[in-house]
């Protein structure tokens, strides 16, 4: 590569990076100084380029190997952050509007293999038995080892119709197994609302997208109309949710609190020093209240299951959450690509990073152990520790703060030994007598005063040896 050339590619480089630049002959006089090392770098990227190049076994153009390297960049910040081609941008987008094409499955990276982190319920890839914790081994014909979380995507997606083979490696499970998911346009109702025994109602969200508080509110309503006005008392189902829109959390959490913070974030710039408030309400219920979370439970989830824990508003049961305490930004590219950049970290109400940690249940219930004969394999083995958690992704970062305060669970709560979820059986919550978790719901809004008079006795303990006071924003 020529010297013009190069530093033509340079002063590129720099452009991409939002610094202004004066091209005088072969001379690069930078108008906004970078620091030398990072100047140095590009020239490195710029060499590096060239040789591929030259000597690469076959050609190449500039364009993939530029996008291959935005690519790794963002990758290797954490797992979050991503470059997004043109096709991911706009899938990207119609998928926060609930309906997009594909199997229906929420996939990470971890220890190098691609893995399941949820399926959604009512998809493709549900109704085949994808679960959570299952790893990928091929896509069709083709090895996932290696295989970046963009190319996955890309060869899950397909015409509506169309089959593909997941060969997936499940623990338990000694031998492989394949299962053909057919893809579909999947419509996703984010909202599930019904009402259970003994005039108990239930909410179940499983993602957070455009219309969900809509659609929670029109089921309040609803619940408000049969009871006369009134809620005798409310499970909201969380588990499996991975996420989705931080507005629609904070509207969530708007709809079950009097008032106060929902959330706060805090970033490196001004835009991303943000707190977001409940309304007061003139005609507030303060009805008996139980969230449902799990392992599968991420991001808007712990949201706000964090903010109806801090402010005592609702009893938190099942498992460990995820742990996902950061904010993404999508910040759109000229050739209508993005990138999906980590830009803050979110607080709940009392202070709490739950980055890499999650939110502990007040009452913790886990599902019942997998067994050998559950699992229809002989010589099947149970692994005890499944579940995925952001502490366990590649990159991730870490949470900042001390160890939080262990929670113990309130009285009649169940603290049994850890079983997987993904081996576990699968929660029906169209039949709650298979569902242990929804049953404990149910017992807890039945003695709603006892564990709430618990939980105020663990509030006025002192802090556990070691631990340290969240500070408030």
């Amino acid at each position: 590569m020529s010297s013009n050339k190069r530093n033509r590619l340079i002063v590129a480089l720099m452009i991409a990076l939002g610094v202004c630049v004066f091209v005088i002959g072969d001379m690069v006089e930078r108008a906004q100084a970078l620091p030398d090392d990072t100047y140095k770098e590009l020239q490195t990227f710029a060499n590096v380029l060239a040789i591929v190049q030259k000597n690469y076994v076959e050609p190449v153009s500039t364009k993939d190997l530029i996008n291959g390297a935005i690519t790794g960049m963002l990758a290797s910040l954490d797992p979050h952050s991503a470059y997004l081609t043109p096709d991911l941008y706009r899938d990207l987008e119609v998928e926060t509007r609930g309906s997009f094409g594909g199997l229906g499955i929420e996939i990470t990276i971890k220890n190098d293999v691609l893995t399941v982190v949820s399926p959604i319920e009512g998809t493709p890839a549900y109704k085949a038995g994808v679960k959570s914790g299952d790893q990928i081994v091929k896509i069709d014909n083709d090895f996932t080892k290696g295989m970046t979380l963009t190319d996955a995507v890309k060869r899950m997606r397909g015409p509506k119709g169309s089959k593909i083979h997941l060969t997936i490696h499940r623990e338990g499970i000694p031998d492989l197994f394949t299962v053909t998911v057919t893809r579909d346009v999947i419509h996703i109702d984010s909202v599930k609302a019904k009402e259970l025994k003994n005039g108990y109602d239930y909410v179940r969200i499983t993602t957070f997208q455009d219309g969900t508080d809509t659609d929670v509110g029109q089921a309040l309503e609803k619940f408000r109309k049969a009871g006369n006005g009134h809620i005798k008392g409310l499970v909201l189902d969380l588990r499996d949710n991975p996420g989705g829109l931080l507005n629609q959390a904070v509207a969530i959490g708007n709809d079950f609190l009097d008032g106060g913070l929902v959330v706060y974030t805090q970033g490196r710039t001004e835009s991303q020093q943000q707190k977001f408030f409940a309304q007061k309400k003139k005609d507030f219920q303060d009805y008996p209240m139980v969230v449902l979370v799990n392992g599968g439970s991420a991001s808007a989830s712990e949201i706000v299951a964090g903010a109806l824990q801090d402010q005592r508003r609702a009893i938190i049961e099942g498992t460990q959450t995820f742990g996902k305490g950061s904010v993404q930004t999508i910040l759109p590219l000229d050739d209508e690509s993005a990138l999906r950049l980590t830009t803050a970290r979110y607080y709940t109400p009392n202070g709490r990073s739950i980055q890499a940690v999650g939110i502990t249940p007040d009452v913790v219930v886990e599902p019942p152990r997998a067994t050998l004969a559950s699992l229809e394999q002989s010589g099947a083995k149970i692994d005890q520790d499944e579940e995925i958690h952001e502490r366990d992704l590649p990159h991730h970062f870490r949470n900042g703060q001390s160890a939080p305060k262990s929670k113990a669970p309130a009285a009649g709560g169940a603290n049994q030994s850890s079983a997987p979820a993904a081996a576990a059986p699968e929660s029906d919550t169209s039949k709650p007598e298979k569902d242990v978790q929804l049953q404990k719901a149910i017992s807890i809004l039945e003695h709603w005063s006892k564990y709430k008079t618990e939980l105020a006795r663990n509030d006025d303990a002192p802090p556990a040896a070691g631990a340290s006071a969240a500070a408030n924003p």
